[in-house]
């Protein structure tokens, strides 16, 4: 068959551009009738590492070498290199200046004349496409299977192209721009560093290369980066551009100081035998490197002590001795040398984390704490928190969990706070995860739609999580955080099939989950509802909740217009700061014998002005009924054809009891005058004819 790189099961994105369509064609001899995919190596077993970010040293092969020989107690094999160069002096064609000394210790150039850059041999391409890279020219391959194979990041430019005879490693100005090698032009800070020659950057240091020094089909002398720059400095400019590379990422992590120059070599090496290069000799650098090995003193008897082992001192010699680590011997305790490439062992602990994994994680005994243990608990706080889900749950709603990142669109909804700014995430994942939320009902909207999408029309939810507040004056310190309980409820509360009852949510409903979760928490006496305007409410179906005279949150209707604009029927919501309700020093219950005295009940029907709400009326009527008075229900509310204008009639049903004695008529008339007179008095109430 005649086939495609694509067809034989190679990813797109890496099969070299001359391929990219059509059949491929081998440039090596192979047998006819074999096996292609043996041919172009796909037949291969490829291991693929999941490395925690500390195992820098494993980004490259020498490091698994070293890695699978401690495991397996074998010797490492470093590749050989063998530098066959000319009579004449790299320092003729190249000088090497370094103003950014603490950006970039080590540079070394080598000069490689007499490439003939081509297609790279079959065995490099597979290597390269098996690791996730796309062949480009031998050359390019060549420095990107160094970096594979070491670890340390390399640099071919066009010596012909190079515009000078000197490489000068500098920081950037502030505004100066390059084109890199994917053709888009980037403006540079002075918090970059840039390798130039002398007079415009050529490459943004460790990250990538410029566009105009490319290496191309023409090119016949190359001239060889090989260096070391600080991470932080190429973390800073990677993350500025927004440009991450395989380079990039190796130095940021870290890279083995006494690699430098010996890939240089290997790949100098390796373009003399597969592009026909002739190296010049000598390397031109800028040597400041000034570092010594790290040496961590191991106690063998903490090592067992902290891992509950018995290990000898042998034991730990000979896993040292597998890791590749010098030491020095002082009885129990060692003296370890750790190499350039394990930048990861700091101190004493991360060698006994060596020795465990060594040692064997299953051959460690399982022990117990010692000493005195402590019984864990639920705060207070903690506590009131779970009982608040299980009265919502309990009332017949579900809890959700949603984003606490959202759009700065959505943050202003329900944002009713004064004078709140937004928390911006300083680089965020996306545009729609870019700002702390303000509210938590706009993400509720979202449960709301998702279930109606789904033929879920009946759909009753509250979330307890944070919003994020600040202010233009505090916007530098740290925002204030709130926890917030919200709910959200649209379709039919109850749809009895059979009986055909139905009742739609409404506003009451609402309202009488939030009163049962007030008596959960004892303050349902402090609360108070009070009518109120609010964006995005419905004007008539909207109330502020107040705790002893302090807003603590809000219930509505969603606005009709909200609603059409969201796609949702018709909706309520509320939210509250439930860190000021579970905090609050509620009165403590007392309990009641049941009376063993008859109770007397009057009803009464006010004419009030259509203003005053129901709750300002019953709160004069407890306060005027005095102790006789112990329940007071609203049965009752009339607007129609037989009220005057601007006047409404409210029926309340009055319970008087003295649970020591039976009250007398006489008793019960002179208490609910008092109640009529000062219902007159301060809300100017009279009963109805």
């Amino acid at each position: 068959m005649i086939c495609s790189l694509q067809e034989l099961g190679i990813d797109s994105k890496l099969v070299q551009k001359e391929y990219s369509e059509g059949i491929y064609v081998f440039k090596d001899e192979v047998e006819v009738g074999s096996c292609a995919l043996s041919a172009l190596n796909l037949d291969d077993e490829i291991l693929e590492l999941d490395l925690t970010p500390n195992r820098a040293d494993c980004l490259n092969m020498l490091g698994v070498a070293y890695e699978i020989a401690a495991l397996y107690e074998k010797e490492v094999t470093l590749p050989s290199i063998e530098v066959n160069s000319n009579e004449e002096n790299a320092a003729d064609y190249i000088d090497v200046k370094v103003e950014a000394k603490e950006d970039n210790p080590y540079y070394g150039a080598l000069i490689i004349k007499d490439v003939k850059v081509g297609t790279s041999p079959l065995w490099l391409q597979n290597r390269l496409m098996a690791a996730g890279i796309r062949p480009i020219s031998n050359v390019v391959d060549i420095t990107n299977y160094v970096l594979l194979e070491y670890g340390q990041p390399l640099h071919a430019f066009d010596y012909d192209l190079f515009g000078s005879k000197e490489v000068v490693v500098r920081r950037a100005k502030d505004g100066e721009t390059i084109v890199t090698l994917d053709d888009q032009e980037r403006t540079l800070s002075s918090d970059h560093l840039v390798i130039t020659n002398g007079k415009e950057p050529v490459a943004i240091a460790g990250v990538m290369g410029g566009a105009t020094l490319e290496v191309h089909a023409g090119t016949t002398t190359v001239l060889l980066e090989a260096a070391y720059f600080e991470g932080a400095t190429i973390r800073k400019a990677s993350r500025d551009l927004g440009l991450r590379s395989d380079a990039s990422t190796r130095y940021e992590k870290g890279i083995a100081q006494d690699r430098v120059l010996a890939a240089g070599r290997r790949a100098a090496a390796l373009m003399a035998e597969l592009a026909g290069g002739t190296i010049v000799s000598g390397v031109v650098e800028q040597d400041l490197f000034s570092y010594e090995l790290k040496t961590i003193e191991l106690d063998v008897n903490r090592v067992n002590n902290r891992l509950g082992t018995q290990v000898s001192t042998e034991e730990v010699m000979a896993l040292m001795n597998r890791l590749g680590f010098t030491y020095d011997n002082n009885g129990d305790v060692l003296q370890v040398t750790i190499p350039s490439r394990r930048p990861d062992i700091q101190i004493e602990e991360d060698l006994m984390e060596e020795v465990a994994r060594l040692y064997g994680y299953d051959l460690i005994p399982t022990t117990l704490p010692a000493g005195a243990t402590t019984q864990g608990a639920l705060t207070e706080y903690q506590q009131k928190r779970r009982q608040a889900r299980r009265t919502l749950e309990g009332s017949g709603l579900s809890q959700v969990i949603t984003y606490s990142l959202t759009s700065p669109e959505k943050a202003k909804g329900f944002a009713f706070e004064m004078n709140q700014t937004p928390v911006t995430l300083a680089m965020p994942m996306s545009e729609d995860r870019s700002t702390m939320r303000t509210s938590l009902i706009p993400h509720l909207f979202d449960v709301l739609s998702y279930n109606i999408n789904r033929k879920n029309p009946d759909v009753f939810v509250y979330e307890i999580g944070s919003i994020f507040l600040s202010n233009e004056e505090t916007l530098t310190n740290q925002p204030l955080e709130k926890e917030m309980v919200a709910g959200a409820l649209t379709g039919m509360w109850m749809d009895h099939g059979w009986q055909g009852e139905k009742k739609a949510v409404d506003f009451f409903l609402a309202k009488g989950i939030m009163e049962k979760l007030f008596e959960t928490f004892g303050v349902e006496e402090e609360v108070v509802f009070e009518q109120a305007t609010l964006p995005d409410l419905h004007p008539g179906r909207t109330a502020l909740v107040k705790l002893d005279g302090k807003e603590i949150g809000f219930i509505g209707q969603v606005h009709p217009s909200l609603q059409k604009q969201l796609n949702l029927k018709e909706t309520y919501v509320f939210e509250l700061d439930l860190e000021t309700i579970l905090k609050h020093q509620a009165k403590p219950v007392v309990y009641q014998a049941l009376p063993r005295y008859p109770a007397m009940t009057r009803d009464i029907a006010l004419v009030v002005d259509s203003h005053r709400s129901a709750g300002e009326v019953e709160t004069v009527i407890h306060w005027a009924g005095g102790e006789l008075l112990k329940k007071v229900r609203l049965f009752d509310l009339y607007e129609g054809e037989h009220m005057e204008e601007g006047k409404k009639s409210l029926a309340f049903s009055l319970t008087y009891l003295d649970p020591e004695r039976t009250l007398t008529d006489e008793e019960v008339t002179k208490a609910h005058g008092e109640v009529l007179k000062m219902l007159e008095e301060h809300v100017g109430a009279t009963l109805r004819g």
